[in-house]
């Protein structure tokens, strides 16, 4: 039964890695510049700390295309617990998302 899930498993996650890869070399950097205005408020900050609950929030600048696309994803179909990167993420487009994660990760 194993093997046959893990030759299930494999194919289903190659394609989603050749879905995400293709995603990313057809964003659009410049478009995620524009989207990302709000994003900049928390994440474009050095060291900023969320008031309450009290966390550092993390710098995305730099960050993995794929991880970004995945996280994005995740809060619009609130998979990812955070109530306002949920409400962020809810209105985004799979495309808004490439691009934004393509944005982020050209920064240093």
């Amino acid at each position: 039964m194993k093997s046959k899930l893990k030759r299930s498993v494999l194919p289903v996650s190659l394609l989603a890695t050749v879905l995400v890869t293709n995603t990313v070399l057809a964003a659009d950097p410049a478009a995620g510049e524009k989207l990302a205005e709000t994003c900049l408020g928390c994440h474009g900050i050095p060291d900023q700390v969320n008031v309450y609950p009290t966390y550092k929030v993390p710098k995305i600048g730099g960050q993995h295309a794929q991880y970004l696309i995945a996280a994005l994803t995740a809060y619009k179909n609130k998979t990812r617990a955070h109530a306002t990167m949920h409400a962020n993420a809810s209105a985004l487009s799979d495309t808004d998302i490439a691009d934004i994660a393509a944005y982020f990760a050209s920064l240093k």
